[in-house]
C-alpha cells in the first residue's frame, strides 16, 4: 500500500483526536476545547481531502475501485465527525470525550479503506 501525504496527515490528525479524547476522558469529566477543536481540524482535513480527490478525479486520475464506495466512505466519515462533535458539545459528560476519541479511530479506518479503494487494492 502506498501512503501519500494526505494519508499520513490524516493518520496524524486522527491519532491526535484519539489521544486528546482519551486524555480528556481520563483527566476531566467534561469535553474540553482542545478535544472539540481537534474534531474541527479533522473535519477541515476531510473537506480538503474531498476537494483534492474531486480535483484528481476531474483531472483524469480514476478511482481504481468503485467510485460510489470511495465517496460513500468520505461522506460517512464527514458525518461521523459531525455527530461526534454534536454529541461532545451537547452532552457534558466524561464519556462524550470517549465518543469523540472513537470517531478519530473510526475515521482512520475509513481513510485506510478509502486509500485501498482509490488504488484498487481491495482488502488486504
Amino acid at each position: 500500500m502506498i501512503f501519500d501525504g494526505f494519508m499520513i496527515a490524516g493518520t496524524v490528525i486522527c491519532a491526535l483526536v484519539v489521544l486528546i479524547g482519551v486524555g480528556s476522558t481520563i483527566l476531566r469529566s467534561y469535553p474540553t476545547d482542545p478535544a472539540i477543536l481537534s474534531l474541527g481540524a479533522l473535519e477541515l482535513f476531510l473537506i480538503t481531502y474531498g476537494v483534492q480527490a474531486g480535483v484528481r478525479q476531474a483531472g483524469g486520475q480514476s478511482i481504481q475501485g468503485e467510485p460510489w464506495e470511495f465517496w460513500g466512505y468520505l461522506i460517512t466519515a464527514f458525518l461521523v465527525v459531525l455527530l461526534a462533535a454534536w454529541w461532545g458539545i451537547g452532552e457534558k459528560s466524561r464519556w462524550s470525550n470517549l465518543v469523540m476519541a472513537a470517531s478519530g479511530f473510526t475515521v482512520f479506518v475509513m481513510l485506510f479503506r478509502m486509500q485501498q479503494v482509490w488504488l484498487g487494492q481491495g482488502w488486504m
